[in-house]
């Protein structure tokens, strides 16, 4: 009978946006190659390599789809989720809006 052994996995961490953006600075600012700072932050090379590349679409003024790192960038995702919202809402007024109006209608006649 086969009996596969258990992987002992670390379990998967998160990070900080604040922590992301010093992270991908290093390797943009500061020299460190990816290597260099994987090690020097015990974080993983694929997980570097997309914070980098995201840090440099955001310095170039292009909205990332993933939460944000730079300051900015998180508070343009903020006010376009409000927007958002804000639009969500004005459709339902409307909506109620022609609702409450064609009721009005029906009872005047």
């Amino acid at each position: 009978m086969y009996s596969p052994k258990r992987c002992s996995m670390k379990p998967r961490r998160t990070f900080t946006p604040e922590f992301k953006l010093k992270a991908a600075s290093l390797v943009l600012d500061q020299g460190y190659s990816i290597l260099q700072a994987c090690r020097a932050l015990d974080v993983g090379q694929t997980a570097l390599r997309r914070w980098v590349d995201q840090l440099q679409l955001e310095r170039t003024g292009q909205a990332p789809t993933t939460p944000a790192l730079t300051a900015e960038q998180r508070e343009i995702q903020k006010l376009k989720a409000r927007i958002h919202e804000l639009e969500q809402e004005k459709i339902i007024l409307k909506k109620a809006t022609a609702l409450l109006m064609s009721d009005e209608f029906k009872h005047i006649r």
